[in-house]
This record gives C-alpha cells, sequence and structure tokens, in this order.
C-alpha cells in the first residue's frame, strides 16, 4: 500500500515535472520573438531620435503638456522603429556579409522579410496617427517624410554614391525641427536653425563611424566615404570642414532669440573641443582617431541640446 502511494506521488511529480518543462519550452520561444521585433527597433538609436524632437519641444514650448511630450516619445519612437525596420528589410542580404550586422533577425532568417513588413507598417501608422491626434498634421507629415527618406531613399543610395550621407542628413537633421513643430504647429527660422545644427552634425558623425566601419562598409558594397572612399587626408579634412561650420551656427539660437548668451558660449566651445579631435584624424589617419570624433559627436550633441534648454529665453 505505501509503495503503491509512493508510485503514485512519483508519477503525479513526474506529470507535474514533465507540464512546467512543456510551459517552460511554449514560453521561451515567444520571450526570444519579443527580443527579435525589439532588435529590429535599433533602441539606442531610436532614443536619440526621440531625445533630439523632446529637446525640439521643449524649446518651441511656452507651456509644456505631458500628453504631448508623451505622444512626441511614442509617436517618434514607433516611427522611427518603422524606418529602421524597413532600412533593415532592404539591406538584409548585404548586413549578411557586415560582421557588425550579421547576426541581426533578418539575416539570420529568424523573422522573414513579410513578418517585419507588417510590422514596420504597423509601427508607422500607429505613430503616425498618434502623433495626429494628440500632436498636429505638420509635425505629423514631417515624421513620415523623415521615415520615406531614410528608409526608401538614404538607404538603397548607401551602394550608389557616397552623396548619401548628405540625402541621410535630412532626416537624420528632422527630429529638433519636428518637436519644435509639434509645440508651435509652424516651422520657422527657429525651427530651421535646429534642424541645420543637427543637419550638420551629421557629417562628421557619421563619417567618423563610416572609416571605423570601413572594412564592413565595403564588404557590403556601401559607399559612404567622401570623394573617392579613402581613408586618407582628404577625407579627414573634408570631416574637419563640415564640424567647423557647427562653432558658428552653435551662435544662431542666440542670435534670433530662442536662448541665451551663455548656452551660445558653451555650444561655440563644445564645437571647438569637437573640432580639435578632427585634427587628430588629418594628423594620424588612423581608426583610432576616428574613434575619438565619433565619441566627440555623442557628447557635443546632447550638450548642446541641454545647455539650450537651460537657457532657454
Amino acid at each position: 500500500m505505501t509503495i503503491r502511494h509512493s508510485n503514485k506521488k512519483t508519477q503525479q511529480h513526474n506529470m507535474l515535472v514533465a507540464e512546467v518543462k512543456e510551459k517552460e519550452q511554449l514560453i521561451t520561444p515567444r520571450k526570444s520573438r519579443f527580443r527579435d521585433f525589439y532588435d529590429l527597433l535599433k533602441v539606442r538609436l531610436t532614443m536619440v531620435v526621440v531625445f533630439s524632437g523632446i529637446f525640439g519641444y521643449l524649446l518651441g514650448t511656452k507651456d509644456a503638456s505631458a500628453i504631448e511630450i508623451l505622444a512626441l516619445t511614442i509617436g517618434s519612437f514607433l516611427i522611427t522603429g518603422s524606418a529602421n525596420t524597413i532600412n533593415q528589410i532592404l539591406e538584409k542580404e548585404y548586413d549578411k556579409m557586415m560582421k557588425r550586422t550579421m547576426n541581426r533577425p533578418l539575416p539570420l532568417g529568424i523573422i522573414s522579410r513579410k513578418e517585419a513588413a507588417i510590422y514596420a507598417a504597423v509601427l508607422a501608422v500607429l505613430g503616425g496617427a498618434i502623433m495626429f491626434t494628440f500632436l498636429n498634421a505638420y509635425s505629423t507629415m514631417l515624421s513620415l517624410l523623415s521615415l520615406i527618406l531614410y528608409a526608401f531613399v538614404y538607404t538603397p543610395l548607401k551602394r550608389i554614391t557616397p552623396l548619401s550621407v548628405l540625402v541621410g542628413a535630412f532626416p537624420g537633421g528632422f527630429p529638433p525641427m519636428i518637436g519644435w513643430v509639434a509645440a508651435t504647429g509652424f516651422i520657422g527660422i527657429e525651427g530651421l536653425i535646429l534642424f541645420a545644427i543637427q543637419f550638420m552634425w551629421q557629417f562628421p558623425h557619421f563619417w567618423a563611424i563610416a572609416w571605423v566601419a570601413d572594412k564592413d562598409y565595403k564588404k557590403a558594397g556601401f559607399k559612404m566615404l567622401p570623394f573617392n572612399g579613402d581613408k586618407d587626408v582628404n577625407t579627414a579634412i573634408q570631416i574637419s570642414i563640415y564640424t567647423m561650420f557647427l562653432l558658428p551656427m552653435g551662435f544662431l539660437p542666440t542670435q534670433f532669440g530662442v536662448t541665451g548668451h551663455i548656452s551660445g558660449i558653451i555650444a561655440a566651445l563644445a564645437g571647438a573641443g569637437f573640432l580639435f579631435q578632427t585634427f587628430g584624424l588629418i594628423k594620424d589617419k588612423t581608426d583610432k582617431a576616428a574613434l575619438k570624433i565619433m565619441f566627440s559627436s555623442f557628447i557635443y550633441l546632447p550638450i548642446v541640446q541641454i545647455v539650450y534648454l537651460i537657457d532657454k529665453i
């Protein structure tokens, strides 16, 4: 009797363990698949866009609304995530060739192009609907225009001409202007200034990345560096020239009464520090020097945007 009871308990225990394992097997793929779709968003890049948009909104508004900030955050996050997903759909075969991208969900075949396309469409529609409902039509149209330029113009041009960086700088410069339009309902000279600063910042930022990732890019046939695409003094000088423009442009928000004088001075100093790093690339022409420019670009933009906000008139 005791033995039968013991065997019954053992069987129940084994059945329970089997049931738990079966549930774990069902849950694990779901968690993994969620992570794969999450990876398509390129969250770190997307958050830079969101931050710049919120910066433009806060600089343009006189009475910040929590609902509008949330709508801008979610809407721009979804639309940017959609653009990044479309970018990966179009570059699936090329991503397989590059070390830095070969383990993304699409090259690995974890997510199909059809699934990614549906995902991108849902993100774009949902993001656009949120911005249109809680913000205004102009900021929504600019956001969707940014998606089109990035995904359908810049992305295919990367394998055709180095001018793709120029084209990509437009959607890259849009976020603070979109935030400004979301707050004010119009672009104006102020919105164009915010766009111009971030537009010009794109060139040293992306060329520094292209310099460091040059071997990978060339494997996939991407033409990202200017002139003949070589890592030489001509490219280094080009990077330096575009960085130099940031110094006078840093004063424009002060000049047009968007911010005070202190932020203009700090922006100029940040630009000077950024520019100084480019001299190292002209001198050494090494990946290490390009890496310093890349990190300087990551530091420059948030510092300038934050001091503009603090010094807002």
